[in-house]
């Protein structure tokens, strides 16, 4: 079955925003689980501007389903990760600047870099998943690193699903085949929203988990965050 983790950071995002401890984001986290989320997952980036590395340290011991910590792996990162322990590890190559995740690893280039991060996560009993694009040689060089799983990086598929193209999802699903055969871990994230996660996920074979944030946060404001966590979680059970 595939899990269902809440992302959190656009939490942080409104409370910095303002200042002060509201919305409470170790609060937040302890609702989506009694909700019914399956995980958490926080990224914080360099400049702290959403989840701050304090917040990652405030919810470990709240988060009793998977925690998922992604970022790049920076010295400052690693460290946190390393202290704090998550189920999860994942590597998302964004640059200290970016507004979000906007590509996914090139795994051929940085494959030593990328094989001695992980190892030393898997050393720590973390285990690791790799931010990657639908491309079948990315997917190869993942495996040649080690990694327990690949995160694919959904945006374009949201665009072109957006668009009333369809066939937008295929990359996905011949990155999951080889994913499957390599008997890597499958997980996937970004842009993912109430309005496309069903069709994804009856495609998408051996999927294990979705990440979903932004969307899941700006339907809440409508819909109410428990109800919203629900209808998820019935569109993904949809499709065992």
């Amino acid at each position: 079955m595939t899990k269902l983790s809440v992302n959190i950071n656009k939490i942080a995002t409104l409370r910095n925003s303002r200042g002060g401890n509201v919305p409470n984001v170790v609060q937040f986290a302890k609702d989506v689980q009694r909700f019914g989320s399956e995980g958490v997952t926080i990224h914080p980036r360099p400049d702290e501007r959403h989840i701050r590395y304090q917040d990652a340290r405030d919810l470990k011991p709240v988060v009793y389903t998977e925690y998922n910590i992604e970022g790049n792996p920076i010295k400052s990162f690693m460290d946190l990760v390393l202290e704090v322990k998550p189920t999860q590890v994942t590597l998302v190559p964004d640059a200290e600047d970016a507004i979000t995740s906007n590509a996914g690893w090139d795994t051929l280039k940085h494959k030593d870099f990328l094989v001695d991060v992980i190892k030393e996560f898997q050393q720590n009993g973390i285990r690791t998943s790799i931010f990657v694009d639908p491309i079948l040689k990315q997917v190869e060089g993942a495996k040649a690193t080690g990694t327990d799983r690949v995160e694919l990086y959904t945006e374009a598929f949201a665009h072109e699903y957006a668009l009333g193209n369809e066939e937008g999802v295929r990359p996905y699903i011949e990155s999951a085949k080889l994913a499957n055969e390599l008997e890597l871990g499958l997980n996937a994230g970004h842009d993912l929203s109430l309005d496309n996660i069903e069709f994804f996920k009856k495609n998408i074979p051996g999927l294990l988990e979705v990440s979903i944030g932004h969307a899941l946060v700006a339907e809440s404001l409508y819909l109410g965050v428990e109800n919203v966590i629900q209808m998820y979680l019935r569109k993904l059970k949809a499709h065992p």
